[in-house]
């Protein structure tokens, strides 16, 4: 039995160039999703800045990520817009990981920040509807790959930055020693504050210079990352040499003879329009309630499934460390890394499953699975061991949500692409919505309240889930409503025509 069958594997090769190019730019959006963790703590020193003030770059990063997603929608209109986009912000990434060394006050950094995370939201747009306008109702497995490759990236920038990182304080004080804190207790305010949403607490007990030499070598790191992003950017402007989207290769562009959505719908341009144009005065008219109802549930679930994956990832360290687990700070720092591996692997596998399965089953199976495994996670709260392992599956359940929502909304919505920005969007809001708001409840109520938010959470997005499932058939039958209608009137209207003639 073939892995995949002759008809998607002639779809691939026939867009391959823009595919492969589309997953290396996500490479390059996975290297910037995972480094700020283990490096905080050397960018503090190199910053000399306290605690409070550095976290205020995860901020910068995520809310321009945002901003990004925004902007994104509005260079989709053709292929050339498309890459001219990419190719600038793939080639910021870089010069961003080039000039972060040469970032010595944290407001310097928090810009820096900003214009990574900003090239991040427009990354995450254009590559996720442009792979939809590709592949459209084949597009689940490719999307799958595409966010397989996220994982990727953030793999490999941690495993890049470890070498570098310093083993004790990377600030010598005025008597030029090292302070008093231990590796163990920087390993452990590092994998702290390795969750963008953590909330500072105790941070008084580690006496972090602020004034002194800097010692800290973590610049290597951000140039070696430099310098593997660069083919990224190469591939782009390859890709576009190909198109012949550049002056220098031909006068006339590919555009039109290869686009994929050269149906007449698209060609003209009314296909695959910002969300502004979206949901226009124009584009609202004979629209039923169904088509915004169905935003903004898509928009809801990745907004919850987002969130969870950014809150687990950012405090599953606290709550292994604090009672009644108390695990050790090394064997508790393998957590996050575990889980984002666990995702990686599963999203690896449901490119497969989602060639095999329609995006509904997956979402289904996905979605239970979640909430199981956050119910035994709760029951087992004592464990050390079941917390590895419901990491492990909770990752691999939790992996292909976003894809394959993205890919059954746009599939209903017979794909005129806002329902791409409205999810992109709402993935990224929720990430940093929901870790602040799980912050603040374990800082108030206590380390288990992580889980009990987790599966309240679960719960609600499986019954959002539900509610999409009953939308989408009313909104089918209101489709077939209209169709019979407009072939009945064309059947009144054709006698008409002949007996005129």
């Amino acid at each position: 039995m073939k892995l995949v069958d002759e008809r998607i594997w002639s779809l691939f090769k026939s867009w391959s160039n823009q595919t492969l190019t589309y997953w290396s730019v996500f490479f390059s959006f996975g290297l910037c999703v995972a480094f700020l963790g283990p490096t905080i703590l050397d960018l503090r020193c190199q910053t000399q800045s306290t605690l409070e003030q550095i976290t205020w770059v995860f901020f910068s990063q995520q809310f321009f990520l945002l901003v990004g997603s925004c902007l994104g929608g509005l260079f989709k209109k053709t292929l050339m817009s498309s890459l001219s986009a990419l190719l600038s912000s793939t080639l910021i990434i870089s010069f961003v990981f080039a000039i972060i060394p040469l970032c010595h006050h944290v407001v310097l950094l928090s810009v820096a920040m900003g214009l990574a995370g900003k090239a991040m939201g427009v990354i995450d747009t254009i590559g996720n509807l442009q792979l939809v306008k590709l592949y459209q109702k084949d597009s689940a497995i490719f999307l799958q790959a595409l966010h397989f490759f996220i994982g990727l990236g953030a793999l490999v920038s941690p495993l890049v930055a470890d070498p570098f990182l310093a083993d004790d304080s990377c600030v010598l004080g005025a008597n030029l020693t090292t302070n008093s804190s231990s590796s163990s207790d920087l390993e452990h305010l590092r994998n702290s504050l390795a969750g963008h949403g953590a909330v500072l607490r105790n941070t008084s007990q580690y006496p972090l210079y602020t004034e002194g030499v800097v010692i800290t070598r973590i610049s290597y790191a951000f140039w070696i990352m430099a310098l593997i992003n660069l083919p990224v950017p190469a591939a782009v402007l390859t890709l576009m040499y190909h198109e012949r989207l550049v002056s220098c290769s031909s006068s006339s562009p590919r555009l039109l003879s290869r686009d994929p959505g050269s149906t007449p719908a698209v060609a003209s341009g009314q296909g695959h329009r910002d969300i502004f144009n979206c949901f226009g005065p124009v584009r609202l008219r004979g629209q039923p309630a169904t088509f915004f109802i169905l935003h903004a549930l898509g928009g809801a679930i990745v907004f919850i499934t987002d969130g969870i994956i950014g809150s687990y990832a950012g405090f599953v360290y606290t709550y292994a460390v604090s009672p009644p687990l108390l695990m050790g700070h090394k064997k508790a720092g393998c957590l996050d890394s575990i889980f984002w591996a666990s995702i990686t692997a599963g999203r690896l596998s449901f490119i497969y499953l989602s060639y095999r399965y329609p995006a509904p089953v997956l979402l289904t199976i996905s979605l239970v699975g979640l909430i199981l495994v956050q119910c035994l996670l709760m029951i087992f709260y004592t464990s050390c061991v079941f917390l590895f392992i419901g990491t492990c599956v909770l990752g691999l359940c939790i992996s292909s949500v976003f894809p394959s929502t993205l890919a059954f909304i746009e599939d209903m919505l017979d794909y005129k692409g806002s329902a791409t920005t409205v999810l992109v969007m709402s993935a990224s809001t929720g990430e940093v919505m929901l870790q602040l708001l799980v912050g603040s409840v374990i800082h108030n109520q206590g380390s288990y309240s992580f889980l009990l938010c987790s599966t309240i959470t679960s719960f609600i997005g499986f019954y959002l889930f539900l509610l999409l499932l009953y939308t989408c058939r009313i909104h089918k039958n209101h489709q077939t409503d209209i169709s019979k209608y407009m072939d009945m009137k064309e059947k009144q209207e054709t006698p008409d025509v002949q007996m005129t003639e």
